[in-house]
């Protein structure tokens, strides 16, 4: 906001000048029932209205540069931030914090309330003063009306600041939940469908909005009474000017111009307090997002910025790693120590939380270890520049995401590649053939999440993807577990291929087929490593059969005796 100063101090000079420009209307009507009428000059008519049309049209446009400018600055707003909010976002789901995609929310809001006529009544709300000013040089006592009129204005904006803001910042905040609470059961469709759930879920989501709803509409309730009674006040404040306007007329005090006058200051006076009265909702909406975006945005990174190194040639070595996630005080992974090779595939088995997906994540650098390192060439790992990281992994999680866009658009990071490096990556992962295949091949759009594929074909495309542009490390969680013979056969091949090209490859697997093709295994049990070693002799040590506890002979108490 502070760089935008110069921006805001712009819109409030034009404000001034339209404020000011709100009193043509007015001394206008003044000038025509105290001059025309009375000297019945009809060029003097000519040359008022052309002024007041004049200054009326400026008005408009001043009107119109002051909201575009605020829509300006908004938009400038959310250019500056979005980046940095939607780099947050991410860290935040890395987290596992609830405040995610609300960054970009909270930032939509407040840009909305920028361009909003709620906003520039923030800027005309100043110059009520001068028009009191004006209507007490037209008469004392028409001003001292005004003066009072005023005050009960202000003490209900007070008083609709006392009854609903607090209200309207719970109901903001419970609407934050329910909303997260609803993608929640979105994306969890399929289950809910195939079992039957939806009246289940649908009950406790409905009980979620009832609670959410609740200090919304207490608030709406409160604030609807001192709206009306805020239009209520204005209206009569006006007959009240009028009156007194009249009486003063008819006492020779006044002028009937400036009566009329008087009662036309008096209404612009006080609209922008009504408005602002009336955009209240948005006002308390608009600073709590903003309040709340401004507290993610001073949340410490979750990485350092991190430095750009050579290119790697794949050297692997884990060294002591720890980890637990926050919250939790039993580690997950515990002084996991190995090194590979460049060229070397490892297999990571072991049973169901065991740590190997916690410990695939600490290998890829999305994770920081507890202590101990993963280091790549002799690197950091964590430290790395993430886009430059990016450029010598690849990663296959355990739950296949994909991107709205094209399958080539997926392959290929949803960064603009060569087609050649995209179809070589499909190759090398055998899905080439099956993405010619699909109605537009490589331009098929998959939609939201890979939607339009089929869980194989979601899988065979991440592997590519993870394949693309010849990384020097690969990581795989579970790449097989939705694949056919074929398509297993083919992932065979490709790990066959990686060594041969040099690549490190570790994965994760359950079934024996994948850790035949690779030369070392590493058994991972309740987060520390059991056995690791060449592929043979460690499957040989698994395979071997469990010694028989020996049987101590019978005592011969006879011979005893």
């Amino acid at each position: 906001m502070a760089a935008c100063r110069r921006q805001f101090v712009a819109v409030g000079v034009f404000s001034g000048v339209v404020n000011m420009l709100q009193l043509t209307v007015s001394l206008y009507m003044m000038q025509v029932f105290d001059r025309v009428l009375a000297t019945r000059n009809v060029n003097t008519l000519i040359y008022l209205t052309i002024i007041a049309i004049a200054a009326l049209g400026l008005l408009a446009v001043l009107e119109a540069v002051r909201t575009r400018v605020m829509q300006r600055i908004g938009g400038w707003i959310e250019a500056k931030v979005a980046p940095e909010g939607f780099a947050r976002a991410v860290e935040s789901q890395l987290r596992g914090r609830p405040y995610r995609m609300e960054a970009l929310r909270d930032l939509g809001t407040c840009r909305a309330y920028l361009g909003s006529p709620a906003s520039l009544s923030l800027f005309d709300v100043p110059w009520v003063p001068v028009f009191l000013l004006v209507i007490f040089i037209l008469h004392p006592v028409l001003g001292v009306v005004a003066l009072g009129g005023a005050f009960i204005l202000l003490a209900l904006t007070l008083l609709n600041e006392l009854a609903t803001s607090k209200l309207l910042r719970e109901a903001n905040s419970a609407g934050l939940a329910s909303q997260r609470r609803a993608e929640s059961i979105v994306r969890n469709a399929e289950v809910i469908d195939s079992m039957g759930m939806l009246p289940a879920v649908l009950a406790r989501w409905q009980a979620s909005v009832v609670r959410t709803s609740e200090p919304m509409n207490r608030a709406l309730d409160r604030g609807a009474p001192l709206l009306a009674l805020t239009k209520f006040a204005r209206l009569a404040v006006q007959v009240a000017i009028l009156g007194v306007g009249a009486w003063l007329v008819l006492e020779q005090q006044l002028t009937s111009g400036a009566s009329i006058a008087a009662s036309i200051i008096m209404g612009r006076a006080l609209a922008p307090v009504e408005q602002m009265i009336g955009g209240w909702r948005q006002l308390v909406q608009a600073r709590q997002s903003w309040k709340r975006l401004q507290a993610f945005l001073v949340m410490p990174r979750l990485r350092p910025p991190g430095i750009a190194l050579p290119a790697p040639r794949g050297q692997l070595a884990v060294e002591r790693v720890a980890f637990g996630f926050p919250g939790s005080h039993v580690p997950v992974v515990k002084g996991v120590s190995f090194a590979l090779e460049p060229g070397e595939s490892l297999a990571v088995i072991g049973p169901s939380a065991a740590g190997k997906t916690t410990l695939i994540r600490l290998l890829t650098g999305t994770l920081q270890p507890a202590s101990g390192a993963v280091r790549l060439d002799g690197a950091d790992v964590y430290a790395w520049q993430r886009e430059d990281f990016g450029q010598y992994v690849g990663y296959l999680p355990q739950d296949v995401e994909l991107f709205d866009g094209t399958v080539m658009d997926n392959i290929a990071r949803m960064a603009q590649a060569p087609a050649e490096a995209v179809f070589d990556a499909a190759r090398l992962a055998g899905c080439h053939d099956m993405i010619l295949r699909l109605p537009k091949g490589y331009e098929t759009e998959i939609g939201e999440g890979g939607q339009h594929l089929s869980g194989g074909q979601r899988q065979q495309i991440g592997l590519a993807r993870a394949m693309f542009g010849s990384p020097r490390l690969v990581v795989l969680d579970e790449p097989n577990s939705n694949l056919d013979g074929d398509a297993e056969s083919a992932l065979l091949r490709a790990l066959h291929e990686l060594r041969r090209r040099g690549t490190t490859v570790v994965l994760v697997s359950h079934r024996p087929v994948l850790v035949q093709g690779v030369e070392k295994v590493l058994l991972l049990r309740d987060g520390a490593v059991e056995t690791f070693g060449p592929r043979a002799e460690v499957m040989k040590r698994l395979m071997k059969p469990a010694q028989p506890t020996p049987i101590a002979a019978p005592v011969n108490r006879e011979a005893q005796a």
